[in-house]
């Protein structure tokens, strides 16, 4: 029986109660949490009208699903890959300490031999998955797994994992599901291309139960909710089909046990990424600090699968494990289960072991009883195997096609698992360009083919969730401080400036916002003169297909979209090669996250540019394509910067900063890195001498607190690298921007947001990154003049083509000629000069090809072989 909070019987709701709970969920009426907690404590004939609507919601799903009166599990092997863990979880037998292992002769981690057998023993008996549960990142913990892992040519017990799936593709076919507990963004990027699906139990959102003394979470560090929760958010933003769950009579309440429930719900409509939802019950285990705490009640068990049914709709998918219950699986079959779960002929349940299996048979001729044909599917529930991108890499495909059924996504019952190559897909990147290669060119004559992708509705999430998680955070804090004296302070010393009088100076408007860009002026004119810099520069996107959901982003595409395309390589080299006809110091190379795209293809970029044209500045590659080559090779951020500079490299743009604030950057986008893994990226390329911008995209969901708390953080960065060459002004252009389209953001900052903004850009950052740079791309002359009377120093570049602000829906070109910059410096009454990347002088060969050809340049723009 679950017990309240103070640990005494809960009470029973009333009758009165219990009715009109039991009527909504028999009418299909949305519950909220108080009445799933009423229904929780349904027993007797209230129990069974509560399975039996709950049953039907079940039925109404798989109807939909178009498998009418199945139920499905996974023909599986469990491996436990590591018992050691860094938690101390007071129910659990899994995790064990090393000189037990030592003294039972077995080693901190299971060998590669050791995986192998029970992979291939599996495949031989049919099985089609590969259970790899393990403790949490037991290196933390214990020297002994961390000397192991060295010894064996390990960074982590992530690499060790990522390695073993691998292997378990390659020569035994079977299709891995990773267990390794809490994991990061970056962990999760490292483990979803060799991985179909993932999975961790919530278990329970109760912050009582792990941070009381005596709760059976204490004391470990990776049960907080909070941290959980992230985890399930983590696996949604990475297209990641992930498994969770809840284990049910550990001490938690019924209030505490259906705001769980309604948490799972809230991720699922949030991304779409949940594929199964598992209700275990609590089992009393011997030589375990639980061990005289009493087993969750069958009635208990049967109760939340019904009320998880009704909260989780008739898509979710929920599994209760049939060993865990003795033999009444006609019982929750009844209350809305569609799956039990890996069930293996080979291996025991690791984590329960005293709860041998069903065997097959039997489960199938249960479920017949009860109207139930029981089939098989693989790790990944069938709706993502027939969704394919972006849940499943390319390089799973093969495997994931070999074993499953092209039109249901179940199993085929004829297939038998063998081993196939893990490789990079052969595709485009080395072979002649695909789709719309000219739109560099015909973005500014012909536009795009449509306002949005054609998968709107699903790539970015729910629109809805995003508005209910956008409201409270938008809007503005109250200013307090004096503007008057935030503006004597700013023009007396900047650097003093305190964060309330920051952010009052943020808010500035009217005589005081016009003070305040003279201040940003004067500062400009000590720290870098008067002097308007700019770079010739070709921009080029070598492809917008992309997959990460970003929100504000209208440049990527899906590879079917009619606004697709993806340059060869050959057609990179010309691209550069015209750039260095024309004068050009720079090409500046980004692109979208294509799915083929092999985490090589980044320094074969780079190598082809440099091949063709030596002399050429590589800026390319932002922090996100970085983590994403690094994720692709299985490298550390640090190797693969480290050959990416080998390769031709030069410096990297720091652009996927967007707002460092996740508040704002999980509304913006739904896949793109963590801000802490942006900040890990830029660190890490300065550390190795590899410099880079700084940007800010402003003007959408976010509000002055946030642009502080970004120019706070770039200049502490900054401080201890001083890596950063500029620092660069995005206004956010809303035009075709999903979030705007979705009617969530606003249009754009406001002529008063861009002066503040470049002003205390100037402020904050000063004496740290004196260049600070406005775009005439998004801002236009006007614009941009403006800007340069209120801070700036820096024009940024010629650009020769440019498609992402365009593709947004910019209306100010993709070209400035020479001329048109030093136009735009007149404006503001300032002399102009052509810079490096680094801000450097550039040569008199280089200065005179720019001139020579300068206002010309369109003719150029067509590449031989559009």
């Amino acid at each position: 029986m679950t017990t309240s909070a103070q640990g005494n019987e809960p009470k029973s709701p009333t009758a009165n109660a219990m009715r009109r709970a039991l009527k909504r969920a028999r009418e299909g009426v949305a519950l909220d949490t108080a009445e799933a907690a009423v229904l929780l404590q349904a027993r007797g004939d209230d129990l069974s009208d509560l399975a039996a609507s709950a049953a039907r919601v079940r039925d109404a799903g798989l109807e939909a699903a178009g498998r009418p009166g199945v139920i499905t599990y996974s023909r599986s092997v469990f491996i436990p890959l590591t018992r050691l863990c860094r938690d101390k979880c007071h129910y659990c037998t899994f995790a064990t300490v090393p000189g037990k292992l030592r003294r039972e002769g077995h080693g901190m981690f299971m060998s590669p031999d050791e995986v192998l057998d029970i992979a291939r023993r599996g495949a031989e008996m049919g099985c089609k998955e590969a259970l790899i549960t393990l403790g949490d990142r037991p290196e933390d913990r214990w020297p002994e797994a961390r000397e192991w892992l060295e010894a064996e040519g390990y960074d982590d017990t992530i690499a060790y994992v990522r390695a073993m799936a691998i292997r378990i593709l390659e020569e035994t076919g079977l299709l891995p599901h990773l267990n390794p507990g809490v994991m990061t963004w970056t962990d999760f990027q490292r483990l979803k291309p060799v991985a179909p699906s993932m999975g961790m139990m919530l278990e329970t959102t109760s912050e009582r139960l792990w941070s009381e003394p005596g709760g059976p979470h204490y004391g470990s560090p990776d049960k907080e909710p909070a941290v959980r929760l992230r985890v399930l958010e983590d696996a949604g933003r990475s297209s990641v089909p992930f498994t969770s769950g809840l284990l049910i009579g550990i001490g938690e309440t019924y209030e505490e046990r259906a705001e769980s429930l309604f948490a799972l719900r809230r991720v699922s409509r949030s991304y779409h990424g949940i594929q199964e939802v598992i209700v275990q019950n609590f089992r009393a285990k011997p030589d375990t600090a639980m061990r005289g705490m009493p087993d969750a009640e069958l009635d208990d068990l049967v109760a939340t699968v019904a009320v998880a049914r009704h909260i989780l709709g008739p898509s979710g998918c929920i599994q209760a494990p049939p060993n865990l219950v003795d033999a009444e699986y006609e019982r929750l079959i009844g209350a809305g289960v569609d799956d039990w779960g890996g069930v293996s002929p080979l291996t025991p349940d690791h984590v329960n072991p005293e709860r041998p299996w069903p065997q097959v048979d039997e489960l199938a001729e249960r479920s017949a009883a009860a109207g139930f044909h029981l089939r098989e599917r693989l790790a990944v529930y069938p709706e993502f195997v027939t969704r394919g991108e972006p849940w499943l890499d390319p390089r799973l495909l093969p495997h994931v096609r070999a074993l499953a059924d092209p039109e249901t996504g179940l199993a085929r019952p004829d297939a038998l698992p063998a081993g196939l190559p893990w490789q990079e897909p052969d595709e485009e990147f080395t072979a002649a360009g695909s789709g719309r290669t000219d739109l560099h060119r015909t973005i500014d004559t012909e536009g795009r083919t449509g306002d949005r992708r054609e998968d709107f509705d699903e790539v970015y999430g729910d629109w809805e969730a995003l508005r209910e998680a956008a409201a409270p955070g938008m809007v503005p804090s109250r200013i307090d401080a004096d503007v008057k004296a935030a503006l004597s302070q700013a023009a007396d010393d900047p650097t003093r400036l305190t964060d309330p009088e920051a952010l009052a100076l943020l808010h500035a408007d009217g005589p005081a916002l016009d003070a305040l860009t003279r201040i940003a002026d004067d500062l400009r004119r000590a720290a870098v003169g008067d002097d308007v810099t700019y770079i010739v520069t070709r921009n080029i996107n070598f492809t917008n297909v992309c997959y990460t959901g970003c929100r504000f982003c209208a440049f990527a595409q899906r590879r079917t979209d009619a606004d697709a395309y993806t340059l060869s390589m050959n057609q990179v080299a010309d691209r550069a090669q015209q750039a260095w006809d024309v004068g050009a110091v720079e090409v500046c190379m980004q692109g979208g996250i294509h799915p083929d795209l092999p985490g090589t293809a980044y320094f074969d970029v780079a190598r082809t540019v440099k091949e063709r044209v030596p002399g050429m500045h590589v800026h390319a590659f932002s922090p996100m394509e970085v983590v994403n080559g690094a994720s692709r090779t299985g490298m550390s951020l640090r190797e693969w910067l480290t050959a990416a500079r080998e390769a031709g490299l030069d410096t990297i743009p720091g652009t996927a900063a967007e707002i460092l604030d996740d508040e704002v950057r999980w509304i913006l986008t739904k896949g793109k890195l963590p801000t802490a893994t942006w900040v890990e990226v830029i660190k890490t390329a300065h550390e190795l001498g590899i410099r880079s911008s700084s940007t800010m995209m402003y003007g959408h969901v976010d509000q002055p607190r946030h642009w502080l708390g970004h120019l706070r953080l770039l200049a502490e960065i900054q401080q201890e690298t001083g890596g950063f060459t500029e620092f660069v002004t995005l206004p956010f252009i809303h035009t075709n921007a999903p979030v705007y389209l979705a009617g969530i953001a606003r249009p754009g900052p406001t002529t008063r947001d861009n002066r503040a903004v470049t002003a205390m850009a100037r402020i904050l950052l000063h004496p740290h990154i004196p260049n600070i740079q406005t775009s005439w791309v998004k801002l236009g002359t006007e614009g941009a003049a403006e800007m340069l009377r209120s801070g700036a120093n820096d024009l940024g570049g010629t650009l020769m083509e440019e498609t992402i602000s365009r593709m947004a829906g910019s209306s100010y070109g993709s070209y400035r000629s020479i001329q048109d910059l030093i136009g735009i410096a007149d404006l503001a009454g300032r002399p102009a000069r052509p810079r490096t990347t680094t801000y450097g002088d550039v040569s008199e060969e280089r200065q005179k090809a720019a001139l020579a050809s300068d206002g010309h340049l369109p003719e150029l723009l067509p590449v031989l072989g559009d």
